[in-house]
């Protein structure tokens, strides 16, 4: 698999290597070590499975806090998103900047996201599954996130207002600006 880093430092790429011959491809869909060695973290943890019925079915800008932060390793098996990342560590020279990558199954790509980033996607295509590792349990009372509309993201969506499906939770959250800095940048980091 080939990783590269993106725009933001904290956020990567995953390509599989796909080997091809008559009976269709092999790929390796994931390693600990390659992850590791990209900076990733150390072991994921818990595998999470999305199913969105819909065609612009948007999920996010979700997160978790310390200490129950995640580190995620997000894929598409059927369908195809456009998945964004935001980072959102205090102090960071990229705070409040995004990232989206559009993930299909076709594609194969994946997008390795650190902790101190908030993540969402939006469907391209009905009955689209994601699939993500993450590198901490589940933690209701850790749960955050930020308006899907927020400055932040607002032009990465290809769905608008009329025409996103979101749950009344996300419809609800707060914009970016009005949280409280619950990640810290460090330049050590």
């Amino acid at each position: 698999m080939r990783i590269s880093d993106l725009a933001i430092p904290g956020v990567k790429l995953v390509e599989p290597v796909l080997h091809r011959d008559e009976r269709g491809y092999f790929m390796e869909s994931f390693r600990q070590s390659a992850i590791t060695e990209a900076g990733g973290p150390a072991a994921f943890v818990q595998d999470n499975h999305s199913l969105s019925s819909a065609r612009f079915t948007v999920r996010g800008m979700h997160f978790q806090i310390p200490p129950h932060a995640q580190a995620k390793l997000v894929r598409v098996v059927r369908g195809a998103v456009v998945d964004v990342a935001v980072d959102i560590r205090a102090g960071s020279p990229s705070f409040g900047r995004a990232i989206a990558v559009e993930l299909s199954a076709e594609n194969r790509r994946q997008l390795l996201v650190s902790a101190g980033f908030a993540h969402g996607y939006c469907t391209l295509e009905p009955d689209t599954e994601v699939l993500y590792k993450v590198d901490a349990g589940y933690a209701h009372d850790a749960e955050r996130g930020f308006h899907w509309r927020d400055p932040s993201v607002a032009s990465l969506w290809p769905a608008g207002e009329g025409e996103a499906v979101l749950s009344g939770r996300d419809r609800a959250l707060p914009m970016l600006a009005a949280l409280p800095a619950f990640f810290r940048w460090s330049a050590a980091a």
